[in-house]
């Protein structure tokens, strides 16, 4: 097998890498453990300077690196730079704050002395998907480098050059051979990579079913393991909204990234009474979007990654236009083109349609109404998902009430849901479980040692 990458906005083949035979992935787990022990005794100090060293090795090759993205999964190019910027801010982060975060936590109890000690579990493997295919990346491997762990990846098969491209920042940054190493491996190798002795804990983001097959082998083998599966996410408009703010808002929720984003917005739950004024403008901001070059500054609307994945979606769409939806706008693949898909809005949605019920991964905005707010937060709540929300209201009091209300694991007010290092990230129900980013998304691959001195 070849991994092979592919331009989704004109189908050419930009390159192609052999699958890796058992002896290469052999070499590469042996690697890893021979590198482990030496890292985590290697200084915290030493392990910062090496990942401010990565965050400036990402700024140095930030035009190059972004081009990457957008050829391999067709990122817009000012998207695609703000995700390398996003990567080189998560990288200074832990190094300035990892100190702290892997200090000793003094508790008191009947000992001269004890405390807790965060040391690391060992060779992590991260199972990480196309569509952010930096960030992903580098926010589970951050912490994980810094707090002593090694770090592999099995990177998804449509972008092998990011891979390599993420293997060589932190080669070139100085981190000793390895730490960090990107595996030419496919799905069906992973199970035999996770039940290795020599790895220690695996995180994945990625589909729901991808989610259960890891976690199974990790438990199977009592490995710890963090998932970040599919979401759909509520984007609740209360009567009191601010329109101007939050049409924008909910154009950039919905249709950044093409639509390919597990914390995009895809339930736009409208309240009757400010349902008449917020459609109209939103249909006329979704309509306004312009597909094109992802590598031209006037396109607005990214290509789907692949081919299947925009037939996926329309068969979502058309099996609930079936069931009684209604095409507000769009809901159709644009002609021509094996990966654009129109720009969209589904109406009338409701429970028994395939929009109601599964992520759509795409540029689709669903619409269900709802009577009032109680209505509004059961609509919400009645998702197997629940990764995150974002309420708008002009009343931050009754917005912060409401967010607490939703069964998720990132609740914004008048604020589109987003990742950043500073706030732990992830999701409940079929979301998935474990948290990264932030102080806990450093502590999910730590061992809390308890230390009791007489």
């Amino acid at each position: 097998m070849t991994f092979q990458s592919i331009n989704p906005a004109n189908g050419e083949l930009l390159a192609e890498y052999p699958a890796w035979d058992g002896a290469a992935v052999e070499q590469a787990l042996a690697q890893a453990a021979a590198a482990a022990p030496a890292w985590a005794a290697t200084p915290l100090t030493q392990r910062c300077e090496l990942m401010r060293r990565a965050a400036a090795v990402l700024r140095e090759r930030r035009e190059a690196l972004a081009r990457t993205i957008t050829l391999e999964m067709g990122k817009l190019r000012q998207e695609a730079l703000a995700e390398v910027d996003k990567c080189a801010l998560g990288c200074e982060y832990y190094a300035e704050h990892g100190p702290a975060f892997l200090a000793d936590e003094v508790i008191a109890s009947d000992a001269g002395k004890s405390f807790v000690a965060w040391q690391p579990l060992g060779t992590v493997l991260a199972v990480m998907p196309w569509n952010f295919p930096l960030w992903q990346v580098f926010r589970f491997a951050a912490p994980a480098l810094v707090a002593g762990n090694t770090g592999l990846l099995k990177h998804a098969s449509n972008v092998p050059q990011c891979a390599l491209a993420i293997e060589a920042v932190f080669r070139d940054a100085g981190f000793p051979d390895g730490v960090f190493r990107s595996l030419m491996i496919t799905a069906s190798q992973v199970d035999g990579v996770i039940r290795d002795a020599r790895v220690h804990a695996v995180t994945l983001t990625g589909s729901e079913p991808a989610g259960r097959k890891v976690a199974a082998a990790a438990g199977e083998c009592l490995k710890k393991s963090v998932l970040e599966l599919g979401g759909s996410d509520a984007f609740v408009v209360l009567e009191d909204a601010d329109l101007d703010w939050t049409v924008q808002q909910a154009v950039a929720s919905r249709f950044l990234n093409g639509g390919q984003s597990c914390i995009a917005a895809k339930r736009f739950i409208v309240v009757d009474a400010i349902a008449g004024q917020f459609l109209p403008r939103f249909q006329a901001a979704v309509e306004a979007l312009r597909h094109g070059d992802p590598m031209n500054e006037a396109t607005t609307l990214a290509p789907l990654a692949r081919p299947d994945l925009r037939d996926e979606l329309h068969r979502q769409v058309s099996d609930s236009i079936a069931a009684g939806a209604v095409a507000l706008t769009g809901c159709k693949p644009v002609e021509g083109s094996s990966n654009f898909y129109q720009p969209s809005i589904l109406d009338e949605v409701r429970p028994g349609m395939r929009a109601y019920a599964e992520e759509l991964f795409g540029p689709v905005a669903i619409v269900i109404r709802a009577r009032d707010e109680v209505d509004a937060v059961r609509i919400a709540n009645d998702s197997r998902f629940g990764l995150g929300g974002s309420v708008w209201t002009t009343d931050s009091a009754r917005g912060e009430r409401v967010a607490r209300q939703l069964e998720c694991g990132c609740a914004f007010v008048n604020g589109l849901v987003k990742s950043d290092p500073r706030l732990p990230f992830g999701g409940t129900k079929a979301s998935g479980y474990g948290r990264e980013l932030s102080l806990l998304g450093m502590r999910e691959f730590l061992n809390a040692k308890t230390v009791w001195v007489r």
